[in-house]
């Protein structure tokens, strides 16, 4: 049975966290592929306005180019409404049912997990994989999975921040991407 890992996200935009996270989990779980799944209204926050869904499709192109083991997996952005995990996961699972999911999360949403909608039933579905980000706890009563990934601190809200202010975001993002924003005259003021 493949093992698939997910990441899920608003990636609004990717950036280079994101592909460290994927390539370290993959590698540490012996995942055949990762997913990364771009939600379209997530329950627990409220996405930016800047860019539209096809802005972050093309983004997350241009990101996984050329890692033949990271896939787009569009569900979510096909459903309208908000992106609970529990019910995509249900979907994926009838679509593909010779796969195991391993859902990949930041320390900041493990510690977010018992408000999750059907959390208990999620956790009879999938697996978790929790990554540490900095100034969150990975400590949880739920069973998951953890990975050391190197603490970087990118975050897509400090990346907007900075291209409103006209800061710089080079290494911060796939230079394709860093293009693709500037091209398309993304997040400025």
């Amino acid at each position: 049975m493949e093992k698939i890992g997910i990441l899920g996200g608003t990636f609004d935009p990717p950036h280079l966290g994101h592909l460290i996270i994927a390539n370290e989990v993959m590698c540490s779980q012996e995942l055949d592929e990762v997913w990364f799944m771009p939600n379209q209204e997530p329950p627990h926050k409220k996405k930016s306005n800047a860019v539209t869904n096809r802005n972050r499709i093309e983004m997350l192109k241009l990101a996984v180019a050329g890692q033949p083991k990271f896939k787009l997996e569009l569900i979510e952005l096909e459903r309208p409404g908000p992106s609970f995990t529990y019910d995509t996961m249900k979907l994926l699972m009838e679509n593909y049912p010779h796969k195991q999911f391993y859902f990949i999360i930041g320390a900041d949403m493990v510690e977010y997990l018992p408000k999750w909608h059907n959390i208990d039933k999620l956790f009879e579905m999938i697996n978790f994989v929790g990554v540490k980000r900095p100034s969150y706890n990975l400590q949880t009563s739920y069973p998951i999975f953890y990975s050391e990934v190197p603490e970087i601190g990118i975050s897509s809200s400090m990346i907007r921040k900075r291209l409103k202010e006209g800061g710089t975001i080079r290494y911060l993002v796939p230079d394709s991407i860093r293009k693709y924003i500037k091209e398309n005259y993304l997040y400025e003021s």
